[in-house]
């Protein structure tokens, strides 16, 4: 007999778990959540993403009175200290449609109504200075990212700071935007989406990273799927890109609007092959199973079975 840490559930099993949690969105909602070609209908957040709303907002709450502990023993109050989700995944697989449908779904529940979202996109170098470090075409693999930014970012949102800002990244003109951020303002719960946010072996200055993104979380996702799934639908949202996003000349990526079907394709697998199947298989993928929660969707992008690991 295999053994495991985790729990493993099928659909059917886990949709139960969330006892009488209200179905707190409707159709309307969810077109502002629903990724580009990915299925999300009410069925999915009621059988998926209610239970784990209901799970999350106990570990919130569990979290919340060892505060109060804590500070009993103290015999003081200390800062606001939120409660930090990472969610992880390859390309393509969905991250930010669970980010977004999470961070709903938590901010209607009544002890926890301040809930923020933060890309690590952000936190990615300049373009310029990915170029002057020949690493360009590694955007998205560890060395592109400011990993010493993205610590600090992290100390200060989980040290109570009433206010930190991350950079903003722009997906059209596939940089970051200068001058621009996102405020965090004490929230109750951050979501952190991001390739990198379970990665370990990260490096500051040259030298191993003393801390690791993760180490600042208190539960993590990693949203998983067949490899194969995972390019087709990376080449779905290529081709339906091509006539939207990059068909605006101001984006960087305006280069592929005038290619053939046939010729997308192509570009879609070659870019996939070279750059985001690559750091799926050396870099994401290896941090699946520092994830306390792995969501597991089937070919049509619905989520098949959940992995909670074992305390």
């Amino acid at each position: 007999m295999s053994l495991s840490h985790y729990l493993s559930f099928t659909r059917h099993e886990w949709a139960p778990l969330r006892g009488k949690t209200p179905l707190t969105l409707n159709e309307s909602d969810l077109q502002d959540l629903r990724g580009l070609n990915e299925r999300l209908d009410l069925d999915e957040v009621r059988d998926i993403y209610l239970p784990l709303s209901r799970l999350l907002n106990l570990y919130v709450a569990a979290s919340q009175q060892l505060g109060l502990v804590t500070d009993t023993f103290l015999g003081n109050t200390a800062a606001h200290v939120p409660f930090i989700i990472g969610i992880a995944g390859s390309v393509a697989v969905g991250k930010s449609t669970t980010a977004r449908v999470l961070r709903a779904l938590l901010a209607r529940w009544p002890n926890h109504p301040k809930v923020d979202l933060v890309t690590t996109d952000g936190f990615i170098f300049p373009n310029r200075v990915l170029i002057e470090r020949g690493i360009m075409s590694r955007k998205g693999f560890p060395e592109s990212y400011d990993v010493k930014r993205l610590i600090e970012f992290m100390v200060a949102v989980k040290s109570g700071e009433p206010e930190v800002d991350a950079p903003t990244y722009s997906h059209v003109a596939y940089d970051i935007v200068p001058g621009q951020f996102q405020s965090v303002r004490a929230p109750n719960i951050l979501v952190v989406e991001g390739l990198n946010v379970l990665q370990t072996g990260a490096q500051v200055a040259g030298k191993p990273a003393r801390s690791f993104v993760s180490d600042f979380f208190d539960f993590s996702i990693y949203i998983d799927a067949d490899e194969a799934d995972i390019e087709r639908w990376y080449v779905e949202r290529f081709l339906s890109l091509r006539g939207s996003v990059f068909s605006n000349p101001a984006s960087y990526f305006h280069k592929y609007a005038s290619l053939s079907d046939a010729d997308a394709v192509a570009e879609a697998r070659r870019i996939w092959r070279e750059i985001n199947g690559l750091n799926l298989h050396e870099n994401v993928l290896p941090t699946r199973e520092r994830a306390q929660l792995i969501l597991e969707k089937a070919t049509d992008h619905r989520i098949s079975s959940v992995q909670l690991r074992k305390i």
